[in-house]
């Protein structure tokens, strides 16, 4: 039976990865911080006797890696790790008041991606020459070009990016797959409170199930929908100049102040 271990599991892409992969009949560990809502989506599951659920803050290493050691426990072998918990706030520089914005920005999005990994990977060695390993990182195509106003957010993905290939170079020799998946624009409660148009939005349940088939295979990299991966190769061509052109006048999400009014 196939163990997965998600994070952020309460709601959005990580209740419907989580769905995904209980029709498959996985054995699923899932933590978030809202117990009401993680006691919700077990009970809804296939099985959800199979189910464990952490009520944990991200940020909480030292009860992300109790969670981790619960998991273990429970199932011997961990075979899927994915690292989905993540927050998007608008965010500027020249406000002093956002500064904590951007720590939490980077707590949750980042130093959490590792605190998520790292009690699963001595174990996932002894057993990773017989059965396939996979730790998920999910990064942002906000992170393949910084944008205007989501300078946490922006940064915050690429430093994941960067994080996960860093991480699958090293853990190669292991046979310890590292897959990166970057959503575009999906159908989620982060997405919901944007005010402007979101090109080539995707349904989430449709995004599961194509990240699921990236992570079974093992790619190393990939932007979902398919479309916002062409957009994103584009990105990368265009020159400075363009670019800036192009997307100074980009609309911002709302950072914490605005959005509170």
């Amino acid at each position: 039976m196939k163990t997965v271990f998600i994070t952020g599991a309460s709601s959005g892409i990580g209740a419907a990865l989580a769905k995904a992969y209980a029709q498959q009949g996985a054995r699923l560990g899932l933590l978030a911080r809202r117990k009401e809502n993680l006691e919700q989506l077990r009970a809804n599951l296939p099985n959800p006797e199979r189910h464990h659920i952490y009520a944990v803050d991200v940020t909480d290493h030292a009860a992300v890696a109790s969670a981790a050691e619960d998991f273990l426990k429970q199932c011997g072998q961990v075979h899927i790790v994915i690292a989905n918990a993540g927050i998007s706030v608008g965010t500027l520089t020249e406000h002093q008041g956002d500064l904590p914005v951007f720590d939490r920005v980077f707590q949750t999005n980042v130093t959490a991606t590792v605190a998520t990994f790292a009690p699963f990977i001595a174990a996932m060695k002894t057993y990773s020459k017989q059965e396939n390993c996979r730790l998920v990182g999910i990064g942002s195509v906000a992170g393949i070009r910084g944008l205007p106003g989501a300078e946490a957010y922006s940064a915050s993905k690429a430093a994941v990016i960067s994080y996960c290939e860093s991480l699958r170079v090293e853990l190669r020799k292991n046979r310890i797959r590292v897959v990166t998946i970057a959503p575009g624009y999906i159908d989620t409660p982060m997405t919901q409170v944007n005010s402007y148009p979101m090109p080539f939005l995707m349904p989430v349940e449709k995004f599961a199930n194509q990240a699921i088939q990236t992570i079974n295979a093992g790619r190393s990299y990939r932007v979902i929908p398919w479309q916002m991966g062409l957009v994103a190769k584009l990105l990368r061509l265009l020159p400075n100049p363009a670019y800036d052109f192009l997307f100074s006048r980009a609309p911002h999400k709302a950072r914490v102040e605005e959005a509170g009014k």
